[in-house]
């Protein structure tokens, strides 16, 4: 059985979950400088702090005890800690030559926790998926309004860039690629390309997830696609699963997911919403308590719209487990056979 079988086979017998905000957790710790510098980038010429990806290498405590928290909260598949892991992202950081490193380790310390807590609950296997984000850079638009054709990066640059870090990703032990948080359509297309491209001649590949963002009332991603523009442009790499994250809490996400839902039969559909509108003054940096999120995605669950469910900004372990229990005895969305 290939690990899309295997997956498959989980994915009609109950919703599966996903983790929670890294970021999120890694604010609680409020880290400095020294810490995310650490001995091995003591030295380095330029700040570091807010370099969450890093923190595999100089603080990998800390992203293991918040990858535990999202598996004992409930979590089947956790994301690698490699939101920003490309050369592209690193470049504002001066640290290009060591996103392989980067990927690979991050990789490698979600394969612990997983299979640490797999041998804990054998009928319960745990699952890492390797997490690529849209970068900082957009290919669709362009950063000056006085200059409607100028770009500040190209496609071919996003694919190598992409593949550096699945290369990497899958030497660590991935169970999946998720491409996520999709503003822009074009990016996400690199991204594939290079998933096609590393696992080409590979008979058994990690599996694909892919999830994109609409960011506003509008119902479009940043660069214009409705919710059927975005699936009709991704679904030629025949994805697992096809959701939506970010950007949005649960309650503005409900009637873009019900369009996923119906126009993607055979595919599995996921969502990961953030924790409400964003409010500084709370603790988590959102409004939704556990129960409110876990509630609302208990609505979509019970409407018969998904197969995955979790967290995006402002989520916690809390959120997970609450989400978790909200959904632990209601059935996946059917999903027709390919």
């Amino acid at each position: 059985m290939t690990r899309r079988e295997r997956l498959s086979q989980r994915l009609r017998e109950r919703i599966l979950i996903l983790d929670g905000g890294m970021g999120t957790m890694v604010q609680r710790y409020k880290l400095g400088e020294a810490d995310y510098r650490g001995h091995l980038c003591r030295d380095h010429v330029c700040e570091l702090k807010g370099n969450n990806d890093l923190l595999v290498l100089t603080k990998p405590e800390v992203i293991r005890e918040i990858h535990d928290g999202y598996l004992a909260a409930g979590a089947d598949i956790i994301e690698t800690n490699t939101f920003n892991g490309t050369s592209i992202a690193m470049a504002d950081y001066r640290l290009e030559h060591m996103v392989r490193v980067m990927n690979r380790e991050a990789a490698r310390l979600a394969r612990a926790c997983c299979d640490a807590w797999t041998k804990k609950t054998p009928e319960k296997p745990r699952f890492v998926a390797g997490a690529l984000g849209p970068t900082n850079r957009t290919a669709s638009i362009s950063p000056d309004v006085n200059d409607p054709a100028k770009r500040n990066i190209t496609y071919d640059e996003l694919v190598v860039a992409y593949t550096e870090q699945i290369e990497a990703l899958a030497a660590g032990g991935i169970d999946l690629v998720l491409v996520e948080t999709i503003f822009d359509t074009l990016n996400a297309k690199a991204a594939l390309m290079a998933y096609q491209n590393v696992f080409e001649h590979d008979a058994d590949p990690p599996p694909l997830m892919i999830s994109g963002t609409i960011t506003d009332a509008s119902g479009r991603t940043l660069s214009g696609q409705t919710v059927e523009a975005f699936w009709v442009s991704v679904r030629h790499a025949r994805p697992l699963s096809i959701g939506i994250n970010c950007a949005l809490g649960a309650a503005a996400m409900r009637p873009h997911v019900e369009v996923l839902a119906k126009i993607a039969p055979d595919t599995f559909v996921s969502v990961y919403p953030n924790a409400g509108l964003p409010n500084p003054l709370s603790e988590t940096g959102y409004d939704e308590t556990p129960e409110v999120t876990a509630g609302l995605l208990r609505e979509f669950a019970e409407a018969g719209l998904v197969n995955i469910v979790g967290g995006c900004c402002g989520t916690t372990p809390a959120h997970i487990e609450a989400i978790a229990r909200a959904v632990a005895k209601l059935s996946p969305r059917p999903v027709l056979a390919r």
